[in-house]
């Protein structure tokens, strides 16, 4: 029989809360692994924002942008999440992808958070092929639809 595996008292990634043996008040500890865990898994934000809204909704996400201000001070680049009346911050971890709600498209992060820019609609040129032109712009609508660019 192998050895029990022996867990630190978070987990590596996102920091949840472990339980462990004799301690008091469990439920305090699975109830933020919980908020943490909804708020994650496929996660949401409402937008990027400096200041936390006024009246936020429970279950709501941001992005903290830069030089944030009140008590989003000092998160600059996570995800503020509400929950139970309070604010948890996660630090995003390579490959994590969150759905913008605000512009509709998948952001991703890779030691920043990135979106792809949307090219230009073909225009101009010499000879003019209106097929690959029609090709190429349902191409572009086809992935604003899958959220890989923003919407027009």
């Amino acid at each position: 029989m192998s050895d029990p595996v022996v867990f630190e008292s978070s987990t590596p990634r996102f920091g949840l809360p472990m339980l462990y043996a004799g301690q008091a008040q469990k439920e305090v500890f699975v109830n933020e692994a919980h908020a943490l865990t909804d708020a994650l898994l496929f996660c949401a934000i409402e937008g990027e924002a400096a200041a936390p809204p006024a009246s936020p909704m429970a279950g709501s996400s941001w992005l903290v942008a830069a030089a944030p201000s009140g008590v989003w001070l000092g998160q600059a680049g996570k995800i503020a999440s509400f929950q139970s009346g309070n604010w948890l911050f996660t630090a995003p971890k390579a490959g994590m992808r969150v759905l913008n709600r605000v512009s509709g498209q998948d952001m991703r992060f890779v030691g920043s958070w990135q979106t792809p820019a949307k090219p230009a609609t073909p225009s101009g040129g010499a000879v003019v092929d209106s097929e690959v032109r029609t090709a190429l712009g349902q191409l572009i609508l086809a992935l604003e639809s899958a959220g890989i660019f923003a919407h027009s």
